[in-house]
């Protein structure tokens, strides 16, 4: 006989609740501010994201490593996004001087430029869907709320 592993604890209501209010509202707040970017700037939500690490950082210039960690993502994704935003000249890569196996993205003047115009409309987004739908006591407890998860998903990626 087969030894199956017990079946994990069912959900109930407020966990359900919790899971399916995070994962519907995510989806429609990132969907909602991105149709406003590309609305509003030709920016897709991914290409405003990385604009903003980039000018945020020296020298407008981070490494493929650094920003894809930033991000999130692998740098093969990256990678393909930087590529895509080359040829609107909004960032270039540029090679790391002392390291000729890494690469770097480097926000251009036009990147710059695109960055400058579409923030306000980007942040009265974000306001419009997420920030001014909540209180100041309820925003600060979602706050603490993504801190604890993204300190635990941080751990549980460092240890693999």
């Amino acid at each position: 006989m087969i030894e199956r592993p017990m079946d994990p604890p069912w959900l109930d209501d407020v966990e359900m609740r919790a899971w399916v209010g995070f994962v519907r509202t995510r989806d429609l707040i990132a969907a909602a501010v991105g149709r406003d970017s590309a609305r509003d700037s030709n920016l897709t939500y991914v290409e405003y994201s990385v604009l903003a690490y980039l000018a945020n950082s020296p020298d407008h210039r981070l490494t493929f490593a650094d920003l894809a960690a930033k991000l999130e993502w692998s740098q093969s994704r990256l990678s393909h996004q930087i590529t895509r935003m080359e040829k609107r000249g909004l960032v270039v890569r540029e090679p790391i001087p002392d390291d000729a196996r890494r690469t770097a993205a480097r926000l251009t003047q036009r990147g710059a430029e695109v960055l400058s115009t579409a923030a306000p409309a980007h942040v009265d987004s974000v306001r419009r869907h997420m920030i001014d739908v909540l209180d100041r006591q309820q925003l600060a407890a979602l706050a603490d709320i993504y801190d604890t998860l993204l300190a635990h998903h941080r751990r549980s990626a460092a240890q693999n």
